[in-house]
């Protein structure tokens, strides 16, 4: 029996992999399920087992799990497609006999009412019919998402969004890898059939956000709350493709709703202690 990774060189996926290790796993009992093997090659010398497979080609699954193994699959990147991968994946899961599939979902669940939710509901049903053990892991928001695109605010001195005065209970990516291989190691009958609502501690709004980040920078960073058809206009004239930007202008419109606020404390519970800051990551990301 392995712990099987998903995805396991992508940006979750290697801080699953340290929080494994650092809950002493040894890294012969985990399994990296990854693309690329060139990418993959830090984990290799680390003593973890590779298992070269992709979403989009279901004949290469096959072998991607063994009877018993404890699998997280992390969810696909690729933005409609994911369904047909994921699908895929869990197939793959059922066929070998897994003991436990965790799936990196997104907060809400079937409540959520955002386009990009719609891939990972689906997914959760396809999980659910195929009768597999499963742990849903509905992640909310990571600080990443907003801290790892400080570039342009800092250049125009502006956050520009379309949110409103709506608030998000982002935590650290690090933060739900953690709660991740807490899952993956715990008690198995512990957590078979859960569905966590991940999310930071303290939720905040984006005007808080861009005071943050003006405390971090020294820069003046002003909060610009636009109707949503100009924030569209905004991201496509800054090079979002289209599609990309009416995802983004539609989670501003959940956030307004306050469908990424909620703060049910269960993320801190998992990782046996307080979320991330804000603040802490907003630091950093400034520093660079």
């Amino acid at each position: 029996m392995s712990i099987v990774v998903t995805g396991a060189t992508g940006h979750l996926g290697r801080l699953v992999i340290d929080a494994l290790l650092d809950r002493g796993v040894p890294a012969a009992d985990i399994a990296a399920v990854v693309r690329d093997k060139d990418k993959a090659a830090a984990l290799a010398a680390r003593g973890i087992e590779l298992r070269i497979a992709d979403y989009s080609a279901p004949e290469t699954l096959a072998g991607a799990f063994r009877s018993g193994d404890r699998v997280l699959l992390i969810s696909g990147s690729e933005v409609g497609r994911r369904v047909p991968q994921h699908t895929a994946v869990v197939a793959a899961a059922k066929a070998a006999g897994v003991a436990q599939l965790a799936y990196t979902g997104i907060l809400g669940g079937p409540d959520a009412d955002f386009l990009l939710a719609d891939e990972h509901k689906a997914t959760e049903q396809v999980i659910l019919d195929s009768g597999l053990p499963y742990t849903f892991l509905r992640n909310g928001w990571y600080h990443e998402n907003y801290t790892e695109n400080l570039a342009p605010v800092l250049a125009h001195g502006a956050v520009v969004a379309s949110a409103g005065e709506g608030r998000i209970a982002s935590a650290a990516r690090a933060d739900y890898a953690a709660a991740a291989a807490a899952v993956l190691t715990g008690d198995l009958d512990a957590h078979l059939g859960r569905a966590y609502e991940l999310s930071g501690d303290v939720a905040w709004s984006l005007a808080e956000y861009a005071a943050e980040v003006a405390r971090a920078s020294g820069q003046e960073i002003a909060h610009r709350d636009v109707p949503a058809a100009a924030h569209l206009e905004v991201l496509t004239g800054a090079g979002v493709p289209q599609q990309f930007a009416e995802i983004l202008v539609d989670v501003d419109a959940a956030v307004a709703r306050g469908r990424l606020a909620g703060t049910s404390g269960e993320l801190a519970a998992l990782i046996g202690r307080a979320t991330t800051p804000l603040a802490s990551a907003v630091a950093v990301a400034v520093k660079g």
